[in-house]
């Protein structure tokens, strides 16, 4: 039983198209507060990483914000809602600090920066660099065609079937925290040794 007191999320910073994604973000927050679970996140309040943000600090749930430098501007955090905020020099350290405060780690929809994390996470993962649930909230089947393509690699052999099966996808918030706190990370050897 893995205990999980902070959830990096990694996810848009734009609301998408589909207002489910807005729905599943603000009961993501909602979720978060009843767990007790603290939110680190990307610190842009804009899109959904701001309504995740937003609806857990409304609760009085707690938020870390972790933002570079360079996006530490009025454009992309609109206003505070982070009990702490941590500004670091670059995007490298930026996800470093990230994954080091978190114990899970889960994307909702976005863009190739949420794609970009959550497959960063996932890597490290099946390398042995951590032990941590890495999860999708595969809200209205938008990570389908994601899930289409890595099994495609199991496939044709270039990712072991324990490994893809290690990715905790789940489209219902209450069953997600079932599996990130019920998870094993227990994978074969990426290299076979």
């Amino acid at each position: 039983m893995n205990t999980i007191k902070t959830l990096a999320v990694f996810c848009g910073s734009s609301e998408g198209a589909n207002p489910l994604y807005k729905e599943t973000a603000q009961e993501l927050g909602k979720q978060m507060h009843h767990q007790h679970v603290t939110l680190v996140y990307g610190g842009g309040n804009r899109g959904l990483m701001g309504i995740v943000a937003e609806s857990l600090y409304s609760l009085g749930g707690r938020v870390i914000g972790v933002l570079p430098q360079a996006l530490n501007r009025s454009d992309v955090r609109l206003h505070q809602v982070e009990e702490r905020l941590i500004v670091v020099p670059t995007m490298h350290e930026r996800k470093a600090t990230m994954y080091e405060l978190a114990d899970a780690f889960v994307a909702l929809p976005g863009g190739i920066g949420t794609f970009e994390e959550i497959l960063e996470v996932y890597t490290w993962l099946q390398l042995g660099y951590h032990t941590k649930p890495v999860a999708l909230l595969n809200i209205a089947g938008f990570y389908d065609s994601l899930l289409a393509f890595l099994e495609h690699s199991v496939q044709e052999g270039f990712l072991k079937a324990d490994h893809f099966a290690a990715l905790i996808v789940e489209s219902d918030i209450g069953k997600l925290f079932e599996h990130l706190q019920c998870w094993e990370g227990k994978l074969s050897d990426k290299l076979g040794r």
